[in-house]
């Protein structure tokens, strides 16, 4: 028996098809919901803009200047015009010459019910008066509780009648590159304003020690610095800081210090009025390729320490030439990381600190000390004076032990001890790695050297090793980093 077809029929054609168009209209309002969800793409922003706003504010400062004496700024000095200008000057009386106010503004934001505003250094650095104007119209005086520079944080105060609208600080580790995020501010002083965009990058590094930026493609103009950025929570992320741009205008490309290490600042200012950071007490450099294979090292990560004056590190036995591949229980992948984490840890904690020293792991423990209170002091060391001086071309290299003579021309002190770099082959790899006749090698292969024949010494047990290049410690005007140069011809 044969199979039947379903027999359509002009009665029921119209049904079926009827039927077929509705479930295919489901199926694609349905799968364009989950997409939308899937990119995370906002409906609109306007329910978060207004739950959040009444938290952010404007900021006015105001400082006094010194007067003009003279037609300063206006025309050249010993230009013809000047005589014309003082005359101008001085028929409108001596107001020039008085001091006058100068104004600024910024951003800022709320993070507590009390009145404590977080907000930029550079809005607030050097101001006589700062006033806060909120979303809701009125204005109140803040003093200035604390500054960080480091980190370009302030921290100010109001006192206000009744509770104040809030942010509370979200975590900025948690925020991926692609995610949406919210700018809120002052831009060029056009009051409260709300521009929308995506996280561009992360950890971001502009020029100071502790930079941890978000890079953002929301728009970020003059008079957002100091304001926050939020995520789709109503969370605060970021805090506006810089923008890259030639025009001075938005181009897209904004920076916002990452919420975890405000916070952590915030905190400190509102403890103690100032930063207390972590301070190890090393001098470091990142560890280079060649720098790893002259270490026999399996990968060129951690923190190579280049010198160990008195401090912490010292105490605890950690020597130069140790690289620090793990400080607290977290494994440290370059200088930056490294310093960054010292920074945010207590003063007087205690913590182990792996090294990698000769081949193997040691683990000290430090107790940090705190870094804004640190004095980097040297200790003198004997001076080692060979008793036949001689100079030899090693390397690219034109190098004597150091003597007294030599001493006083580098005007080095009397404690300098090792090998005077008098010339450099600028055809050389050492030249290319920055040596410079003046310099000091006081290490090879993590050896102290006295004369050109203890840096041969450590040449030939290199080379006997299988080394393809040999670290030298050099130092400049007393600053050390350590160099790999090259033992092939």
């Amino acid at each position: 028996m044969k199979p039947q077809a379903l027999a359509v029929t002009r009665d029921n054609a119209t049904p079926l098809r009827l039927f077929w168009l509705a479930t295919l209209s489901m199926f694609l309002i349905v799968s364009q919901a989950l997409m939308a969800q899937a990119r995370g793409v906002p409906e609109s922003f306007a329910d978060l803009a207004e739950r959040i706003s009444p938290s952010v504010v404007n900021i006015t400062t105001s400082t006094m200047v010194a007067g003009r004496t003279g037609p300063q700024g206006i025309v050249p000095e010993g230009s013809p015009f000047e005589d014309f200008f003082r005359e101008f000057q001085d028929r409108n009386g001596p107001q020039g010459d008085r001091p006058r106010r100068s104004s600024a503004l910024g951003s800022g934001f709320v993070i507590s019910e009390d009145g404590y505003i977080v907000t930029n250094n550079h809005v607030i650095d050097g101001a006589d008066e700062i006033e806060i104007e909120f979303f809701e119209g009125f204005t109140l005086p803040a003093t200035l509780v604390g500054t960080d520079r480091n980190t370009d944080i302030a921290l100010l105060k109001v006192e206000a009648e009744e509770p104040l609208k809030f942010v509370n600080f979200g975590n900025s580790d948690e925020a991926r590159v692609g995610d949406w995020v919210m700018a809120m501010g002052n831009p060029l002083g056009q009051g409260f304003s709300v521009s929308a965009g995506i996280v561009s990058a992360r950890n971001r590094a502009l020029s100071g020690t502790y930079d941890d930026y978000i890079q953002t493609d929301a728009a970020i103009n003059r008079g957002n610095s100091g304001g926050p950025l939020f995520n789709m929570n109503g969370d605060v992320i970021g805090v506006n800081t810089a923008i890259l741009s030639p025009n001075g205008g938005s181009i897209g490309i904004g920076f916002s210090m990452a919420s975890n290490v405000v916070t952590k600042v915030v905190d400190q200012l509102k403890q103690y009025g100032e930063t207390r950071r972590g301070w190890l007490g090393v001098r470091i450099q990142d560890v280079t390729d060649d720098v790893a294979e002259a270490l026999g090292l399996a990968s060129a990560k951690g923190a190579l320490v280049s010198d160990v004056p008195e401090g912490p590190a010292m105490e605890a036995g950690m020597e130069a030439g140790d690289v620090i591949v793990s400080f607290d229980g977290r494994e440290i992948e370059d200088t930056r990381q490294l310093v960054r984490i010292v920074g945010n840890t207590e003063v007087g904690k205690a913590v182990r600190v792996v090294v990698n020293r000769n081949g193997k792991t040691e683990t000290l423990l430090v107790t940090l000390g705190r870094r804004e209170e640190a004095e980097r002091t040297y200790p003198a060391s004997q001076e080692v004076t060979p008793e036949e001086p001689s100079q030899m071309e090693l390397l690219g290299l034109t190098l004597s032990p150091l003597t007294q003579e030599l001493r006083d021309e580098m005007d080095l002190p009397v404690s300098a001890k090792g090998l005077a770099v008098t010339a450099v082959d600028e055809t050389s790899e050492a030249f290319e790695k920055g040596l410079r006749a003046g310099d000091v090698i006081t290490e090879a292969g993590q050896v102290q050297v006295l004369t050109v024949a203890d840096l041969e010494g450590q040449i030939e047990e290199a080379e006997a090793a299988g080394r393809k290049s040999l670290l030298l410690l050099v130092r400049r005007g007393g600053d050390p980093r350590f160099v790999a140069l090259s033992l092939e011809p």
